[in-house]
């Protein structure tokens, strides 16, 4: 069966085209379609989305699908670590946000969720548009501080119902102490800073009014 996977960014700089057509046999799985293009995704940690919702390595394919081969973020060519951000209302993935950090660099990986408790449901709303770069710059300072190997994070907008996680962050580093400390930062400074708000029954909870300025 014929699937076409759709390149962005460095991938379809590598592959010099937007897309590609991969022939692959009835009932093969997402898995199936990562290793096709392994070369291709050499040394870019990728997650893969199929007709635009994000897709677990065992989601079986059909003919005709469209699969997109996400890259993570980056801060540019010269840089060896890896940044993915994102805000999102669709539920969130840790096996998704750990393929963002793996590193063959890394000793530790670490990853926290903020889960809601004690309630049915909590409801966030976000400025997507500035929460993103706040949280890319969050993730680069923590970088930059802790020498991680690479960081993620991800928060959900909308309705995020009892013991369903509203934030995942992940991060990889050669040693446990930096990794600890780096994704301690990131969750600390997202509180502090990113415009994202939380209500709960009804009400909207107070939070620190953000400083200008990454060290404020």
């Amino acid at each position: 069966m014929h699937v076409t996977v759709r390149l962005f960014a460095g991938l379809r700089e590598r592959a010099g085209a937007g897309e590609l057509t991969l022939e692959l046999p009835a009932g093969a799985r997402v898995a199936d379609a990562l290793r096709a293009v392994g070369e291709l995704t050499e040394g870019i940690p990728v997650v893969m989305a199929v007709n635009r919702e994000y897709a677990e390595e065992t989601q079986t394919l059909q003919a005709g699908d469209e699969l997109a081969l996400i890259p993570p973020v980056s801060g540019g060519a010269e840089r060896t670590d890896v940044i993915h951000a994102r805000v999102s209302a669709e539920p969130l993935s840790l096996d998704l946000l750990l393929a963002f950090v793996r590193d063959p660099r890394a000793g530790a990986v670490v990853t926290f969720a903020g889960v809601t408790r004690e309630v049915a449901a909590l409801e966030y709303e976000a400025y997507a548009e500035m929460a993103l770069p706040q949280m890319i710059s969050i993730l680069e300072r923590a970088i930059a501080r802790h020498g991680l190997c690479a960081a993620a994070v991800e928060h959900r907008t909308g309705t995020v119902e009892l013991s369903e996680p509203s934030v995942l962050i992940a991060v990889s580093a050669p040693h446990r102490a930096e990794a600890f400390a780096g994704g301690r930062e990131i969750i600390d400074e997202l509180k502090r800073v990113a415009p994202i708000w939380k209500q709960e029954e009804g009400e909207w909870v107070r939070g620190t009014t953000p400083a200008p300025g990454p060290d404020a």
